[in-house]
């Protein structure tokens, strides 16, 4: 016994404007060879044809959405790719230094002296540390507190004029901040601030002058994304704990603080690597010699600052390159395990201080 195929629904409702215009073809058809009307054999070929090109033009959008989607799969891929990209340059470029010092002596070893063949990094290790330490311990509390006034305290048009300032101020270049350090912070770290704590020799370009300028250009990126957080902050939760009778700082320190403690420690590990990775600004006042510090007050050398400072005498010293690489790769290295460990911590965070 034959059984009748079974059209499904749902394939027909898919191809119903194919249907619909093979209905109108055929009766196109009908009208012009049994009813020789014209009229309308014009008119149901002119539907089949505008359905026609409907579902052309239906396939070609779904063809472009194929290959705008297969697109930004590769551009993301690319991105992912470049990241190995640097990393592998990096590996290669430090190979030279790495086959003339052992790995032992280039970070454990204060001598650096390029002319020498010398190539000790441990000094300008420790001042990187020292001043990025430094940095983020002026920058992390005013940043917060920032934060909190302008997001739960301040007036809505103080919140509207500040606002746009702490955006602009996060995109001035490195060199203007360096500039006005220069100007400003050197000579009075140099007649003020280093002789009130004992230091009476100092040229104001120390670690110090460095770690200011950098915990200045950290706060608006600090004070940005805890606002987002702050922002993000349910305003039931918020009416929820006054209406309890909890005062507006105990909201804060209980409610917003906990609610919002993934964003603020990511923004404290952004802050973290702009100030270790700051070129420019610290190239300007640390002062730029290679020295195991003996006062906050003395001149120091950054991990960044030493590329900048020595890049111009790669042509006259080969195997420079080589070591200034390695220095990169040291950079490269460190902020990649900051931010896996605060990936860790925020992932740790959220389970944590979920509601």
């Amino acid at each position: 016994m034959m059984t009748m195929p079974v059209i499904n629904g749902s394939w027909i409702n898919k191809n119903k404007v194919l249907l619909v215009g093979i209905v109108s073809l055929f009766l196109s058809l009908i009208f012009l060879f049994v009813g020789n009307n014209f009229f309308l054999f014009a008119l149901f070929l002119l539907i089949f044809i505008m359905l026609l090109v409907y579902n052309f033009v239906k396939i070609t959008r779904q063809l472009i959405d194929l290959l705008g989607t297969r697109l930004m799969l590769f551009i993301t891929i690319s991105v992912v790719f470049l990241f190995f990209f640097l990393l592998v340059i990096l590996i290669n470029g430090s190979f030279n230094i790495l086959q003339e010092e052992s790995f032992y002596d280039l970070v454990f070893s204060s001598t650096w002296k390029p002319f020498s063949g010398e190539f000790g990094l441990f000094a300008v290790i420790v001042d990187t540390m020292i001043v990025t330490a430094i940095s983020m311990i002026i920058a992390v509390p005013i940043s917060l507190f920032s934060a909190i006034y302008i997001a739960e305290y301040a007036p809505k048009r103080f919140r509207n004029i500040v606002r746009p300032f702490i955006d602009v101020l996060a995109g001035v270049p490195s060199v203007v901040f360096g500039l006005c350090a220069l100007l400003v912070f050197v000579p009075i770290v140099r007649d003020n601030v280093a002789p009130f704590f004992g230091s009476t020799i100092s040229s104001g370009f120390s670690l110090f002058t460095a770690s200011l300028i950098l915990s200045i250009m950290v706060f608006p990126i600090i004070i940005s994304l805890c606002l987002e957080s702050f922002n993000a902050v349910p305003q039931a939760l918020k009416e929820a704990s006054l209406s309890l009778g909890a005062t507006k700082w105990e909201t804060v320190k209980k409610v917003i603080f906990r609610a919002s403690g993934p964003g603020v420690l990511a923004a404290i590990f952004l802050g973290f690597g702009r100030a270790f990775g700051e070129t420019i600004a610290v190239s300007m006042v640390i002062g730029n010699q290679e020295l195991i510090p003996k006062s906050l007050f003395g001149p120091g050398q950054t991990l960044a600052s030493l590329i900048a400072s020595n890049y111009t005498e790669v042509s006259s010293i080969p195997i420079l390159a080589s070591a200034l690489i390695f220095v990169a790769l040291i950079l490269f290295v460190v902020v990649l395990i900051f931010n896996l460990l605060g990936y860790l911590v925020l992932q740790r965070a959220s389970r944590r201080w979920r509601y």
